[in-house]
């Protein structure tokens, strides 16, 4: 059976496309990650359907990886508030401040949409053991999908992950591996494990699928504002599918007249702790890929990335979005994250302080203005990472 998508490398010139059929990797001529590009797009006249359909990510299946007859693999996942912050706007001069609220997922955060999508694909084309590297939060939500799935789960961490994430991978069946360093490290691990095993490695941007469950951010933002777009979007970043995957989100949305007035596409600003900045150092440097970040230091677990592989993407969602980068002390982010939880009663991760922090950061530059929509994302849930 021929998929009614295909798979475009991000990097090559001109543009690579293959088949989808199988279990695909990264591009086999450059290593890049590949994109999903559908042969069509649905038509507004299909915002009609999604009235009778549960709120989950999958109420959007005709812009995901699926066939027709198929059935996900899933525990409920998307379908997150999107809560005004009208007392956190206030203190910080936002006349228009909003909390997507991602630790309300079935595994505590965001990576349920990625590796619900990812493992879907992999199990309908017969996968039954997959690795993944994970700064914490990936692995809880690979842990549990593969259990969904009657599939098994190694997972690779370093041991300085919180404790209570540790916990939940173990949990739901994760055979867990922790070693000393950081994601670097353990993703390393992880790709020797799938060659020597066969193991499906559903690392960031090592599949193309994981992007297409993080585009439901996008798609879901689109349909809490009316199928309008916000101004700009305040997005924590470690390695980056939430962001690559809401900007191919908003592309798709434009191309296939679902947004009102055009919905010109927000501008969208990576937010990353100082301790661990790749991608603040490469938007400021004017560099189209990171410099890996020596010794990344970070009480924001998820944004302790060095070396991204999807930096020229993020690089480009930014630069052609007119957004921007600016990274944040940790005292900052956790500051912001309690603020989060004591003024507006989200019970936000550090990274999800970090996202506030670097929203107010660029209010102060004057970057965004106070009279702007501006979302940004809690992507996790804050008990997670308490002891």
């Amino acid at each position: 059976m021929t998929l009614p998508w295909t798979l475009e490398c991000s990097a090559c010139v001109p543009a690579r496309t293959r088949g989808a059929e199988g279990l695909p990797g990264v591009c086999d001529v450059c290593g890049a990650p590949y994109l999903v590009r559908y042969r069509t797009t649905p038509r507004p006249e299909a915002k009609a359907s999604l009235a009778g359909r549960p709120w989950t990510m999958w109420r959007y299946r005709e812009w995901l990886p699926l066939t027709s007859g198929e059935n996900p693999v899933t525990l409920g996942e998307g379908g997150t508030p999107l809560l005004e912050a009208a007392r956190l706007g206030a203190r910080h001069g936002f006349a228009d401040l909003w909390i997507k609220e991602e630790g309300t997922n079935p595994t505590g955060s965001f990576k349920a949409r990625g590796l619900a999508a990812a493992v879907t694909r992999a199990v309908l084309a017969g996968a039954r053991q997959f690795v993944v590297p994970t700064a914490g939060n990936a692995g809880v939500a690979l842990a549990a999908y593969a259990a969904r799935a009657g599939a098994q789960a190694r997972v690779y961490a370093p041991a300085s992950t919180p404790a209570p994430i540790l916990a939940q991978i173990r949990a739901f069946g994760g055979d867990l591996v922790l070693l000393d360093g950081h994601i670097g490290d353990c993703g390393a691990a992880a790709r020797a494990f799938a060659a020597e095993t066969g193991a499906i490695d559903v690392s960031t941007l090592r599949e193309p699928y994981r992007i297409e469950g993080k585009k439901t951010l996008g798609l879901e933002l689109a349909e809490q504002l009316g199928w309008t777009l916000p101004d700009a979007i305040v997005y924590p970043t470690g390695g980056g599918t939430g962001l690559i995957g809401m900007w191919k989100a908003f592309q798709e949305l434009q191309t296939g007249g679902w947004v009102e007035g055009g919905g010109r596409v927000p501008r969208m600003f990576t937010v990353q702790p100082t301790g661990c900045a790749p991608v603040v150092r490469a938007f400021e440097s004017g560099a189209d890929r990171c410099t890996p970040w020596p010794d990344p230091q970070t009480v924001a677990a998820g944004l302790r990335v060095p070396a991204p592989l999807g930096d020229r993407l993020m690089l480009r969602a930014l630069r052609e979005t007119r957004g921007g980068a600016v990274a944040v002390s940790d005292a900052a982010l956790s500051a912001a994250a309690r603020e989060l939880q004591t003024v507006e009663g989200v019970d936000a991760a550090p990274e999800g302080g970090a996202a506030l922090a670097g929203a107010v950061e660029l209010k102060r530059r004057g970057v965004i203005r106070s009279d702007e929509r501006v979302v940004v994302f809690n992507t996790g849930a804050g008990w997670l990472y308490r002891t």
